[in-house]
């Protein structure tokens, strides 16, 4: 571990210009790149005491054995030099971007003689037109084979069109109706670039035009009895309205946005980008992302509009980008990207109300959702926990891997409704039929807590339970949370390893509640939230675990899962209080209680209703909607 002031420039020797900066380590290899608009102010911030940096900066610079810049003309050359050194060198400490595949194009080659419509990864095609990306390859295919049907446009290769020109005979997939263009015979060349300007306007705009004017054809062929006409048009309105309703309209015809929803924790977030254009969402990509230095949204946000559109052609870069949070160069991320698509400003907004707000919710839905399932399928790798249960092992220097983990949690609603969560992992997996729920009378705090929580639960280990405190525990119905009475033999089997929500303070107060107890044999563990350190008993120093490590991520999974267990249990006690109060109002029965509380979603949002607003509950009148409000007012 290098000191970091054995190299650190001095003052005098960085520049006060603008830069991009590289933190190297042993053998030259580049650990961490960054910019900034004042490399000598930025720089100083990585130089500052140890002990003031945060713990994955503090790893970074002590890892490293010097840094160098470079000197550029301006904000936007740091920002494209910055994205080329980290494609470049793949720095360990900068983020790394997980399933960012290429994505399959439609591309209509506008600039050959007959245009060609195509499935393609490229988007560097001179004179291309292109739609998508698509998530899958096989959705291209079917949209082209829906698209030719109304528009027959060339679909063969160049080689086939050129030799069917020079022979006279059509190209085969003309042959089998599968090619519309010159080469099958059917069209001239100026008749098939009338139909290529058709499929492009269709597709860009997805104009409701060409689906009147087929209907109105196939009607006219039906009445003149030109049956076969009318079956053309028919199925050309098919294939139209096919295309339609595979594209869901989402903003006004001819918006151009990409919308980006992000949801991320200390270690991963996930990205989902929808591709809007012509008002219709035309594509979706997602991907995942592994943070090694501490990030917040700002800074995700640049980082993934740098690898997104850096590499990217000009007809894929949207007017419009929506992104929940600005970046902190929002100017020179603006003059970057119009720079690159080369036509008109692009502006990067976050969107303040309607529909642009209602989609970015979607995409930060579908966000949550790719981040819970990168989890699920990490957890669910068997050589993963197995691998993640042996580094624990070796970091807390424990005798045996912890096959059964038991993780605490305390929540409460400014010093009231105290209640606390117990979760067991057992071999790397929640065993949800073993949890506990605990309720807790009074309390000074959360380390009083933590001890009283743990003494009542360690006493089960010593074979004695209080007696004045019984454990509450769930039946493994539903998600396991539902209170029962407790069973001995299984809150009986102790822990290899006990871990509690928090930094020192949680450690100290769990240790005195185990050392009262006698029961020894437990490893003890805190795991500090914001910082993700693990902290032991007696010790000075934090554990740091890697960054990504499969150890940290399972730790991090146990706590989370205590944290949503004890917060669950917290309302679900707040709801059952609010309901008691309410119960006591003549005329308010229970199903009456449960509307309430239904229809406006919350404790807090009832209470800080109107009596109107209450009163346009179904079934609530005036005269009990007054009495609800006053009731609360006076609780």
């Amino acid at each position: 571990m290098a000191d970091p002031r054995s190299y650190r420039p001095k003052a005098g020797e960085i520049p006060t210009e603008p830069g991009v900066y590289r933190f190297t380590g042993e053998g030259g290899r580049v650990l961490y790149v960054g910019k900034a608009k004042n490399l000598r102010a930025r720089l100083s911030n990585y130089f500052a005491p140890l002990h003031t940096l945060h713990e994955r900066t503090r790893r970074m610079v002590t890892s490293a054995t010097g840094v160098v810049w470079t000197v550029v003309g301006s904000d936007i050359e740091a920002l494209q030099l910055e994205y080329t050194w980290i494609k470049e060198f793949d720095p360990p400490f900068n983020v790394k971007f997980r399933d960012d595949k290429t994505y399959p194009f439609m591309a209509i080659t506008l600039g050959d003689e007959a245009p060609r419509v195509m499935v393609t990864r490229n988007t560097r095609i001179r004179g291309a037109k292109y739609f998508g990306p698509y998530p899958k390859i096989w959705a291209v295919h079917d949209t082209i084979d829906l698209m030719v049907k109304a528009f027959p446009i060339r679909t063969c290769s160049d080689s086939s069109y050129k030799r069917a020109m020079q022979s006279g005979r059509p190209c085969f997939p003309g042959q089998i109706g599968r090619c519309g263009g010159p080469c099958s015979g059917r069209v001239t060349i100026e008749e098939h670039r009338a139909i290529v300007d058709d499929f492009v306007a269709f597709m860009s705009g997805h104009d409701r035009r060409f689906v009147t004017d087929a209907t109105k054809k196939m009607k006219a062929a039906a009445e003149r009895q030109d049956y076969e006409a009318a079956a053309r048009y028919r199925d050309r309105l098919l294939a139209l309205e096919a295309v339609l309703e595979k594209s869901a309209v989402v903003l006004a015809d001819r918006v151009d946005a990409d919308v980006f929803g992000f949801e991320h924790d200390e270690l991963s977030a996930a990205v989902q980008q929808f591709i809007v254009r012509g008002g219709r969402i035309r594509g979706v990509r997602s991907w995942t992302v592994d943070k090694e230095l501490d990030m917040e949204t700002p800074e995700l946000v640049e980082q993934t509009l740098l690898r997104v559109y850096a590499d990217a052609g000009r007809e894929t870069i949207p007017k419009e980008i929506y992104v929940p949070a600005l970046p902190d160069d929002l100017d020179e991320m603006e003059a970057l990207l119009g720079e690159r698509r080369g036509r008109g400003k692009v502006k990067v907004q976050v969107p303040r109300r309607g529909e642009k707000v209602a989609l970015m919710d979607t995409a930060i839905v579908n966000a949550k959702h790719s981040l819970q399932l990168y989890k699920m399928r990490r957890s669910g790798d068997f050589v993963a926990r197995s691998n993640a249960l042996g580094d624990i092992r070796e970091a807390l220097d424990m005798d045996e891997a912890p096959l059964r983990i038991e993780c605490y949690d305390v929540s409460h609603l400014s010093g009231t409704n105290i209640v606390a969560s117990m979760v067991v992992f057992e071999d790397g997996l929640p065993r949800k039929d073993q949890y506990r729920r605990f309720s807790i009378a009074s309390s000074t705090d959360d380390t009083d807590s933590i001890y009283q929580v743990l003494t009542r639960r360690l006493a089960y280990l010593r074979g004695t339970p209080d007696p004045d405190e019984p454990a509450e525990t769930p039946d493994p119905l539903t998600d396991g949370e539902v209170e029962a009475v407790a069973k001995p033999k299984k809150f009986a089997y102790p822990p290899q390893l006990l871990l509690v929500d928090g930094g020192v303070p949680q450690v100290t107060a769990a240790q005195r509640a185990l050392e009262e107890s006698g029961v020894e044999g437990i490893t003890l563990a805190g795991i500090a939230k914001r910082l993700e350190e693990i902290w032991t008993p007696d010790s000075d120093y934090p554990v740091i675990l890697p960054r990504g490590s499969e150890a940290l991520f399972l730790i991090q999974r146990v706590r989370d899962e205590a944290h949503r267990f004890a917060i669950s249990y917290q309302r679900q006690r707040r709801r059952r209080d609010i309901s008691s109060v309410l119960g006591e109002i003549p005329g308010l029965g229970p199903s009456r209680v449960k509307q309430l509380l239904t229809a406006f979603g919350s404790v807090s949002r009832l209470k800080s209703a109107t009596p109107d607003q209450i009163a346009e509950v179904k079934g609530i009148g005036s005269q009990l909607a007054a009495a609800v409000h006053e009731r609360l007012r006076s609780d």
